[in-house]
């Protein structure tokens, strides 16, 4: 553990470079934070930082820069509780809608915590071995397209269009879509491509063109059943003065659409990771660092929501509005269907 004096230094140094992007000198910490000692000491006291690995030079300036190391001591042991009164309610109103599902108020408090921190956000999920299927609908667009609306029982609903390899009739979409809906309601989603294959036989009865539009829906289904990913404000790691080279700013674009990368960073796959809470983690490589929390739709149900930046980024600030979120949602989807069920 760091003495008293030297945590005081880190903890004015990562606030100090989060605010400027500049290197941080022993001159500047005296002068802005009235620091009672020396700048010989002060000099020292970074020497002993930097043999730590908890501050780095640049080699632009004589200043110094928190490490990633640096960051991490600072997020575990330095960094203080926001006041999240004023967060605590635009969340709430944000998440608190009836009439969207709980995906849709994640996704829209995804965008504007992106917004508020000029972070890139990443929903992962909800993930398909979590969710049943609730409800199915198919819509003749012409004798050879059609739409499937698949609905769940966390409210999320989503359309594909397919094709079909050959003409079928309104008939035949109809007698399919109740077979479906009779067979499927309450499965998991993960399951539902081994069921289709046992209602094959009684599609062959029913339907006149069943194989047509059997494996048409198969393939819709298939990629509806992916785990999904969203992401917003992508344009904010083009505003980052830490990313303005462009050969960086390329591959972080690429980074961006791979969920499978963002998926094991969550998980631990990174150069540090740390636990900040039950709620949140922290992970960094290189120059990103990303913070995670699993935000709970219901008992079995959970999405993934990350904040990517800079490692200079105001950490205070994300960790509170992700625990925030995290409990407005808690509060509206699992407390409420707790009291909901005592109710009944």
């Amino acid at each position: 553990m760091l003495t008293e004096r030297q945590s005081q230094i880190l903890k004015h140094i990562v606030d100090e470079f989060v605010s400027t992007a500049e290197p941080v000198s022993s001159k500047m910490l005296i002068d802005k934070y009235d620091i009672k000692r020396s700048s010989a000491t002060i000099r020292n006291e970074m020497a002993e930082l930097e043999k730590l690995g908890l501050i780095e030079k640049t080699h632009t300036s004589s200043g110094r820069v928190p490490s990633v190391n640096g960051y991490s001591y600072y997020v575990e042991f330095l960094m203080e509780k926001m006041d999240t009164s004023s967060y605590q309610v635009a969340l709430k109103t944000l998440v608190d809608n009836s009439y969207v599902s709980a995906e849709e108020a994640i996704k829209s408090a995804s965008d504007v915590i992106s917004q508020m921190t000029n972070l890139t956000s990443i929903v992962l999920g909800p993930n398909a071995d979590e969710q049943r299927l609730m409800h199915i609908k198919l819509f003749l667009i012409d004798d050879r397209s059609a739409v499937a609306v698949f609905v769940t029982d966390s409210g999320h609903t989503e359309n594909k269009v397919f094709q079909f390899s050959d003409t079928v009739s309104l008939n035949d979409i109809s007698a399919t879509t109740e077979i479906l809906n009779d067979r499927l309601t309450g499965t998991p989603v993960t399951m539902i491509s081994e069921k289709l294959e046992a209602l094959r036989p009684i599609l062959e009865e029913a339907v006149v063109r069943h194989e047509i539009i059997f494996n048409a829906f198969l393939h819709a289904f298939a990629q509806f059943s992916n785990e999904k990913m969203y992401s917003s404000g992508e344009e904010h790691m083009y505003n980052q003065p830490d990313f303005m080279n462009l050969s960086r700013i390329r591959e972080l674009m690429s980074m961006l659409s791979n969920r499978q990368i963002w998926q094991e960073i969550s998980e631990g796959e990174a150069d540090v990771f740390l636990e900040t809470s039950e709620k949140s983690q922290l992970a960094w490589i290189d120059d990103i660092a990303v913070v995670s929390t699993n935000l709970r739709i219901s008992d079995s149900q959970s999405a993934k929501m990350m904040l990517i930046g800079p490692s200079r980024m105001d950490y205070e600030k994300v960790v509170a509005l992700l625990e925030v979120l995290n409990d407005s949602l808690e509060t509206l989807y699992i407390e409420g269907q707790i009291e909901g069920g005592e109710d009944e």
